[in-house]
């Protein structure tokens, strides 16, 4: 059944698909219509399951390992702070390897105090024992709601799943989505078979316990392995009976877009897919070798998938909405570490944007791909790491010039801090960087060739 839906209710309906037995719930922007609608649900009668509205995040996931411990298939959702105030009980799920399934609506972190969307909650958590996978859009978020139980209760993996999807870009965002029918969903997820880590009278075992040095090393040897080894495996095997039964193909750990013969590509993750996407059509309509890879799952991280996408390319660009602060993006160096562990060399650069649900803009992805093809050209350079809308030509950067509203800013924050006598100059150079962003066609030599602003937030807002 089509139906329009925001996708916060498209993965509640993959969620009532899945028929869970226990949903553990707590609201927090931009995650509450998710649980909002699961509740509806059940109310009505569509679902049924044990909804415990619980007093926090700590306990919404302390109540679904609890659940789960018990046999049953369970959810849980949340975002930003409540994924943060949730951190304690993420390795206790992971490391009694039960297969729960939550949503994560990507929310900035404070302070300061903001409700929109970047990914630095997810990424900061990456290291936590949950196998993390991101949508693009509404219908792979409900799509993700059915496959993240088949991965997770898989025999060979029995590790929890995040699924995360952008704030408001995705939640509160409407499109067209196919519902599958009830019939369909069962006959892909069959019902909960917990046996061998649960609470079993007949057959007991030890659930939650304590394991000192001589043997937590093979617990977490073993957490690792099938995560690694397993997960991909099961990934591999859900999305081929997924396409059997409801038709819909999906790409497995990485999507490539035109990658076998670009000169530059550019590395998401999550909904800035879908600008990217459409960035690379237009440049390759003008002949430009441009392309594109979406990162779908960050853990287990599909290094090899990864080098072998990137190890054909002149350039590659990094653009993520997060920031290790100190050091870099967090995609941008899980990305290096595949490049080095298979011995590719290509330059790469990181792009971070879109903090605290800034605009990521059409002019900006296609400066990405101007200032990659300068480089790959010999005929510029770039530094390792760029914040859109913030670095200029002035500092030596490829340009981001600066809707008016920004430059008045940066003016003002100049008189604040170096008096009005150097104000004046502070808005000659803002106004200084505003030219329009030029037409892009032609191969990586030409596009490297274009000039005017290379990152620009113009004409794309």
């Amino acid at each position: 059944m089509r139906r329009f839906l925001s996708g916060d209710e498209a993965f509640a309906e993959g969620v009532r698909l899945a028929r869970p037995q226990v949903i553990s719930a707590y609201p927090i922007t931009p995650q509450t219509v998710v649980v909002e609608r699961l509740s509806e649900m059940v109310e009505a009668g569509e679902l049924a399951a044990e909804y415990v509205h619980v007093e926090s995040e700590h306990s919404a996931l302390s109540c679904a390992i609890g659940a789960s411990a018990a046999g049953a298939r369970t959810f849980t959702a949340t975002s930003s702070q409540g994924l943060l105030y949730m951190a304690e009980c993420l390795t206790y799920a992971s490391g009694g390897r039960f297969p729960i399934v939550m949503m994560n609506a990507n929310r900035a972190t404070a302070l300061p105090w903001n409700i929109y969307g970047d990914q630095r909650d997810s990424l900061a958590l990456l290291d936590h024992g949950w196998i993390q996978v991101y949508a693009e859009d509404n219908q792979e978020a409900l799509d993700l709601a059915l496959m993240a139980y088949a991965v997770a209760e898989d025999a060979r993996v029995r590790t929890p799943v995040m699924v995360n999807l952008d704030g408001f870009a995705l939640t509160h965002t409407y499109e067209t989505v196919d519902v599958p029918a009830p019939e369909q969903a069962d006959a892909f997820l069959p019902p909960y078979d917990g046996s061998g880590n649960r609470f079993d009278f007949e057959r007991p075992v030890n659930i939650g316990f304590s394991a000192g040095p001589e043997y937590n090393r093979y617990f977490k040897y073993w957490e690792h392995r099938d995560m690694l080894e397993g997960a991909p495996c099961a990934i591999e095997a859900a999305e081929a009976r997924f396409a059997e039964v409801f038709g819909r193909r999906y790409p497995g750990m990485i999507e490539r877009v035109n990658c076998d013969d670009a000169d530059v590509i550019l590395v998401t993750l999550g909904s800035a897919a879908g600008l990217a996407r459409g960035v690379v059509a237009k440049l390759r309509a003008r002949g430009v070798r441009a392309g594109m890879l979406r990162i779908r799952y960050l853990r287990p991280m599909p290094s090899a998938l990864i080098a072998e996408a990137l190890c054909g390319a002149r350039a590659v660009g990094v653009l993520e909405k997060d920031v290790s602060f100190g050091a870099e993006g967090t995609v941008f160096t899980n990305v290096n570490s595949a490049l080095h562990q298979a011995g590719v060399r290509v330059p790469t650069f990181n792009f971070i944007g879109g903090l605290g649900g800034d605009d990521i803009s059409e002019a900006q992805v296609e400066g990405i791909f101007t200032a990659l093809a300068r480089v790959s050209a010999d005929a510029g350079d770039l530094p390792r790491v760029s914040f859109l809308g913030i670095d200029s030509p002035a500092d030596a950067v490829p340009s981001a010039c600066r809707p008016p509203e920004r430059a008045d800013a940066a003016a003002f924050r100049g008189t604040q801090s170096r008096g009005a006598g150097e104000s004046s100059r502070a808005e000659a150079r803002f106004a200084s960087v505003t030219p329009a962003v030029p037409a892009i066609s032609g191969t990586a030599e030409t596009l490297a060739d274009s000039s005017g602003p290379a990152i620009c937030d113009e004409g794309g807002r």
